[in-house]
């Protein structure tokens, strides 16, 4: 394991025991998180996402390989070395767990409560960490009197009280609104740089990875089957099923109703065009007209900012003779950098 790896999965697999037989969730894991990054796991449900998650701090113990912390073992601690490990690898959840009966401080100091910590460095700490996470003046209230982002963002400061190296997100902001999630991302980056703490986010969302992450692993029927940097990933996905997350962060998917709105006439070819960064698409669609007379109307076009760089999108219908068609499409598909999918089923 390289210096900057803080966790690393070795062939891990996970059964467990159920009526009907044995159950493998997790499947021949081998996965590295480098120190200090944002890193995301995505997959849909039953993808065996929070499994994983929960390996890392021993909630869960592989049924065979291991998963290490730096240089330790999880699997082989014992109990009470677990118990000290989640002091430096904490998690919060998607619900919140809050304790109903006592305060938003009190809530927040409860991994510290039976430590040997004096009564004023506790409050001392509690008022940084509420402060750190936009709560100062919510010390003295109650969870039912805060909103799911609020009690999401008391949640955060009680996983934050050991100062851990490493914070656990499992589905962290599936049950709140989209504004209040984009709240929450927020507070998750500038914990990353403030504290520089490693973040795993385990996610079924790909606009939470595209949003924070800066390396992502696709999960799938319990094997990665995708792993890398999240603007390569989003740029040049391999696997069917992360170009099915990766389109569901799109503007780029034409309805039928959209479809018969446009009037579309007979003859014309419905191509979806993505390109990255380093490419740009208009000259090239210029030039593909004028060189095989065909008429290009761009109808739809999307572009977005990842990682300080640019990935678009267009639709576009192409109309003219069929063998020119042909040759225009063949065309584009020639440019380095261009992704060229023809559309032949509307949604």
């Amino acid at each position: 394991m390289s210096k900057t790896d803080i966790i690393s999965f070795e062939n891990v697999n996970k059964t467990f025991e159920t009526d009907e037989g044995q159950n493998e969730v997790l499947s021949g894991v081998n996965l590295k998180i480098e120190q200090g990054k944002i890193f995301g796991i995505i997959g849909y449900s039953g993808a065996g996402k929070s499994t994983l998650i929960r390996c890392i701090n021993g909630l869960e113990l592989p049924t065979s390989g291991s998963v290490k912390y730096l240089d330790t073992v999880v699997n082989e601690l014992s109990e009470k070395g677990l118990i000290d490990l989640r002091s430096e690898i904490s998690m919060i959840f998607q619900q919140f767990n809050l304790m109903p009966q006592r305060t938003i401080a009190e809530n927040v100091a409860l991994p510290i409560k039976y430590k040997k910590i004096g009564k004023k460095q506790t409050a001392a700490k509690v008022d940084e960490l509420l402060s750190l996470v936009g709560l100062s003046d919510k010390a003295d209230a109650y969870p039912n009197s805060l909103s799911g982002g609020q009690k999401q963002r008391v949640a955060i400061a009680r996983a934050l009280i050991n100062d851990p190296k490493v914070l656990l997100c499992d589905e962290a902001t599936s049950a709140l609104d989209p504004e209040t999630t984009d709240s929450i991302l927020e507070i998750l980056k500038e914990l990353n740089q403030k504290l520089n703490i490693t973040v795993v986010v385990v996610t079924h969302e790909m606009k939470v990875i595209e949003q924070i992450c800066e390396d992502v692993a696709v999960l799938h029927n319990g094997r990665i089957v995708e792993t890398g940097n999240v603007y390569d990933v989003f740029s040049h996905p391999k696997e069917e099923i992360t170009k099915r997350f990766v389109k569901t962060t799109t503007n780029l998917n034409v309805s039928k109703g959209l479809y018969q709105a446009l009037g579309l006439p007979e003859g014309h070819r419905l191509i979806r065009v993505t390109y990255n960064n380093e490419n740009t698409i208009d000259p090239v669609i210029s030039l593909v007209s004028r060189k095989y007379n065909v008429d290009i109307s761009i109808l739809l076009g999307d572009i977005k900012l990842i990682q300080g760089k640019l990935i678009g999108g267009l639709i576009i219908s192409v109309e003219g003779n069929e063998d020119d068609i042909e040759n225009a499409y063949k065309e584009l598909k020639l440019n380095i950098g261009i992704e060229v999918e023809v559309i032949n089923d509307v949604e």
